[in-house]
């Protein structure tokens, strides 16, 4: 099991409360899921059935700098296009919505890379050197975001403890939070959720397992 750390930051953060139906409104701190995107836009990889050969698990979140918002109004479109409606006219479409979001954040995220093919589980050190050698040259597959696509995030990877920023002193209850999807079902994909709790900054992330749908 290799574990890997990563600071991720950027001046803005959404991270939605699937609560909120019309507004956005984030969490007050990084999801699990938001997390795993992160990891999964440096190293992601399918077998040759296009089943998932790794899974990204995120074991912990460190929060790096106080929790701050801004409110922010935004213009998006009300659909999406697809190859049936050849596109969509932005005009028409237009609504503009309020956000809470997010302002100046900074995260340590640790994560452990799960080898779940064949192939991966028989040449781990391939998919270990790769995701470190992308990390640290700053390549990814697609460009990390933080919670909205818009909000750009920058990373590195934190080799060792000495290169870790300390976290915030706060201590506060979250609530439920969203863990992650469960895609047992993938035309029907549930959320599920943990109890969370920032202890002098750091969230300690249960196992998807243990999440409650």
């Amino acid at each position: 099991m290799a574990s890997f750390c990563l600071e991720v930051s950027g001046p803005f953060a959404c991270f939605t409360r699937p609560e909120m139906k019309v507004e956005r409104v984030s969490y007050d701190v990084m999801t699990p899921s938001a997390a795993r995107s992160v990891f999964e836009s440096i190293l992601w990889k399918r077998d040759q059935q296009q089943r998932p050969a790794i899974r990204w698990r995120i074991q912990r979140i460190a929060v790096l700098r106080p929790i701050r918002w801004i409110n922010l109004r935004r213009n998006e479109v009300s659909s999406l296009a697809t190859a049936d409606n050849q596109g969509i006219c932005i005009e028409e479409k237009r609504q503009q919505r309020a956000g809470l979001f997010l302002c100046d954040v900074s995260y340590c995220i640790h994560a452990y890379l799960d080898l779940i093919g064949d192939e991966a589980r028989g040449n781990p050190a391939k998919y270990i050197e790769m995701f470190q050698r992308r990390a640290r040259k700053g390549q990814c597959v697609n460009q990390p975001y933080l919670g909205c696509r818009e909000f750009a995030a920058d990373f590195r990877l934190i080799e060792k403890p000495s290169e870790q920023s300390a976290p915030i002193s706060e201590t506060r209850e979250l609530g439920w939070m969203l863990h992650d999807l469960d895609f047992s079902n993938p035309a029907d994909p549930q959320p599920r959720f943990f109890n969370a709790r920032m202890q002098a900054g750091v969230i300690e992330v249960p196992p998807f397992e243990e999440a409650r749908g």
